[in-house]
C-alpha cells in the first residue's frame, strides 16, 4: 500500500467491508467516491477483489457436521472473565 494521505488511508482501512458490501451507504459512496479518484487505491482495491475470488473458489469443502456443531456450540458459548487484582 503505497498511497498518501487521510482519504486513502480511511479508504484503506475500510477495504474489506466495502468489499464485502458491509458498509453504511454513506460510507460506501465515500469510498467509491475515493476509488474512482486515486488509482492506486483501485488498484489495491481490484488485488483484494482477485484474492477473495481465489479464497472464495479455494475454500469449497463443507466442514463435517461433528466440527460445525462444536464450533456453533463454541461460539454460542463464549464467556467472559474478568479479574481484579488486589494490592498487597
Amino acid at each position: 500500500m503505497s498511497c498518501d494521505g487521510p482519504d486513502c488511508e480511511k479508504a484503506l482501512e475500510n477495504l474489506y467491508v466495502f468489499l464485502d458490501q458491509e458498509i453504511d451507504g454513506a460510507s460506501c459512496d465515500e469510498i467509491q467516491a475515493h476509488l474512482d479518484d486515486c488509482s492506486e487505491c483501485l488498484n489495491e482495491y481490484h488485488l483484494e477483489q482477485v484474492v477473495k475470488a481465489l479464497v472464495g473458489r479455494s475454500c469449497t469443502e463443507i466442514a463435517p457436521p461433528p466440527l460445525r456443531d462444536k464450533v456453533l456450540y463454541r461460539i454460542r458459548s463464549v464467556h467472559v472473565e474478568i479479574r481484579t487484582e488486589t494490592s498487597t
